[in-house]
């Protein structure tokens, strides 16, 4: 799950870098590229639907991340306990053993 989650922000990662590039700035940006959708949507539609999906994109990454802060957790957590009853197990076997040895 964490893997899942890791691999979902780093395409939406990219995802709003390129969305972040095909907006129009003050020095025109990559936008002036993609005129071809201007004529059709529109300038202002073209404007607010990109920065809409900048706004999107840039929640939904922060979200994730705070998925992932969970999970890295849950999973520490579970691997110290597994840790911890190994450690267990490996002494309960030596003193077995040093007790079938006496």
């Amino acid at each position: 799950m964490f893997t899942l989650c890791v691999v979902l922000i780093i395409l939406a990662c990219v995802v709003l870098a390129f969305v972040v590039l095909i907006q129009n700035s003050k020095g025109g940006g990559l936008a002036s590229n993609f005129a071809s959708s201007n004529q059709i949507m529109g300038v202002r539609k073209t404007t607010d639907v990109l920065e809409k999906t900048t706004w999107g994109l840039g929640a939904f990454i922060m979200v994730l991340c705070f998925v992932c802060a969970f999970l890295s957790k849950a999973e520490v957590k579970s691997e110290r306990q597994d840790n911890q009853a190994q450690t267990e197990q490996t002494q309960s076997a030596g003193d077995n053993q040093t007790e079938t040895q006496e």
